[in-house]
């Protein structure tokens, strides 16, 4: 894995491979992060990254400038990996081992983006209640949206908060917001 800009540009940063992890290629992470600086100041948001891993997502929104940042994972190997790179690169990403869901169930704060990476192997339920309490919880900002990391198979455009999907290789990007 590779971050793909900011002032961490081209690092790379290798995982042990004894982590359940499944990081977010570099061309697809690159296409999502063209999306949202279209659309945010990342030195002006906040960002949860959920099912978080080695912390692909969260050391992108960091090297490009954003500054509270979230990484929960339940995952204590992942946890360590986490918080050793966040020391190395000398970043404040805070990290969180809890159950996603139970994070979502107890947190009050909110959020400009939130960002799931879950298993590719979840069922639609599954994912469907990251975006019911997401939105039952109210823990996006205004002009906030969650955006879940699925296979190309997973369809999950029959929620009313879904806007679009974006295919980059077998991965697949849904968003999802409140209409304004």
């Amino acid at each position: 894995m590779r971050i793909v800009s900011g002032k961490h540009k081209s690092r790379r940063i290798t995982a042990p491979n004894n982590l359940p992890v499944r990081p977010t290629t570099d061309m697809a992470k690159e296409a999502l992060f063209n999306i949202l600086n279209n659309r945010y100041y990342f030195n002006q948001i906040e960002v949860l990254d959920l099912f978080a891993g080695i912390g692909s997502i969260s050391f992108e929104f960091a090297s490009r400038g954003t500054e509270k940042i979230i990484s929960v994972d339940q995952h204590q190997g992942c946890i360590n990996f986490l918080n050793k790179i966040n020391d190395e690169l000398d970043l404040d990403i805070q990290t969180i081992k809890s159950d996603v869901y139970s994070f979502l169930e107890k947190t009050n704060l909110k959020f400009d983006v939130i960002f799931a990476d879950p298993p590719y192997e979840f069922s639609e339920e599954q994912f469907q209640k990251i975006v019911d309490l997401v939105f039952d919880r109210q823990l996006l900002n205004e002009d906030g949206i969650l955006i879940i990391e699925h296979a190309k198979q997973t369809d999950l455009s029959k929620n009313n908060t879904f806007t679009k999907s974006k295919k980059y290789g077998g991965n697949m990007f849904s968003f999802f917001e409140l209409e304004n």
